[in-house]
């Protein structure tokens, strides 16, 4: 198997470039610092083209906010990226980006907005230096006052179960709701509907599979499920269960990713993989996996110490899903892990330290 591309974004000034080779010749997995490729404050979220993976954009988490778009493969290699455009993100602090064929979708965390662009594929590739902005409805502080005094969209996907029209979901931490957008016929995304969750509960990231919601609630590290049908119907709560075993979960802890890969030969069975952060432990932070013997029915089934600390980032990749790549923003660098068991369970197999790649925060196999 050749070696495997993949791009870090960070906490840092610059998107990384690494080498992943499974099977070298001799010896190990390895994971390599191919470059490093500057674009400005924070570059914490990237996302790729739909028609066009060596086109990347990233938002940079700043007051000013900005979106920035990279084009890589000059040369033959996609070791290094140019910064091929810039544009503001309507907002403060963008830290996610959904990309359509002809718009980016920018979610703005610290001013509560939603911001579109128009873009292109070819030059000047985002068309348009002034974006269109829609505020996020806020009623009141929550119960987590310290992160829960404004509207937090934390994530922009198409909802996957909804195959009639595109939907976007946008959890909100500060405002305890997902969002579901509707593009009206002005080509303008309207709020057509919410979800409610528990009181500072602080919803951070969703998946979706069958008919079913899953949500990471960040301030409470729990996994809340919801029995999810089309609109106009509303959703049923099911249940919501912890992302760690060892209760009581100390406030200082935050949940962060969660990930629900498609079943594949490899691996049949589906599990639900969610990074938990900031663990005193030794051996750092955990990835919980839950079983998903029946729809809607997560079972906690394995905890996986990781060695790193404040595990924000984390995605599947390779061949058949194998191999995720995780990071730690406050310590212990990058690695790759091997789905083993089944997916039940996970191997280190590869690793570069904080030295080399710097707060990673995301990451995108190319």
């Amino acid at each position: 198997m050749a070696p495997l591309t993949i791009l870090v974004a960070s906490y840092t000034d610059s998107i990384y470039t690494l080498s992943f080779d499974p099977t070298p010749l001799t010896g190990s997995p390895t994971l390599k610092l191919l470059a490093r490729t500057p674009v400005g404050y924070h570059p914490s979220w990237i996302a790729s083209h739909p028609s066009d993976k060596s086109l990347i954009y990233t938002g940079l988490e700043q007051a000013d906010g900005e979106v920035v778009a990279i084009k890589y493969g000059r040369g033959g290699t996609v070791e290094e990226g140019d910064v091929v455009a810039r544009a503001k993100s309507g907002g403060a602090d963008p830290c996610t980006l959904l990309v359509t064929e002809d718009e980016l979708i920018i979610g703005n965390y610290s001013s509560g907005t939603i911001a579109t662009l128009p873009i292109s594929t070819s030059v000047p590739y985002i068309l348009s230096p002034n974006p269109w902005t829609l505020s996020m409805p806020f009623e009141h502080v929550g119960r987590n006052k310290a992160r829960q005094s404004s509207s937090h969209p934390h994530q922009i996907i198409f909802n996957p179960l909804n195959q009639t029209e595109k939907e976007l979901l946008v959890p909100d931490l500060g405002a305890d709701k997902v969002w579901r957008l509707t593009k009206q016929s002005d080509g303008k995304w309207s709020i057509c509907g919410h979800i409610d969750f528990e009181a500072g509960g602080g919803p951070r990231h969703v998946a979706a599979r069958g008919t079913t919601l899953y949500t990471l609630l960040e301030l409470t590290s729990k996994l809340a499920v919801h029995a999810f049908p089309l609109l106009p119907a509303p959703p049923t709560p099911l249940t919501s269960l912890f992302t760690l075993s060892a209760l009581p979960i100390p406030d200082t802890m935050i949940a962060a990713e969660i990930l629900l890969p498609e079943p594949n030969a490899s691996f049949p069975e589906t599990f639900i993989y969610t990074s938990n952060r900031n663990d005193l432990h030794s051996e750092g932070d955990t990835i919980a996996i839950f079983s998903l013997a029946g729809e809607g029915q997560p079972e906690l089934v394995n905890e996986v110490r990781t060695g790193l600390n404040h595990v924000r980032g984390m995605a599947f990749g390779g061949d058949k899903d194998k191999y995720l790549v995780v990071g730690g923003v406050e310590g212990g660098g990058v690695k790759v892990f091997e789905r083993i068991d089944g997916g039940k369970g996970l191997e280190e197999i590869a690793k570069l330290g904080p030295d080399i790649v710097g707060c990673p925060t995301g990451f995108l196999w190319y």
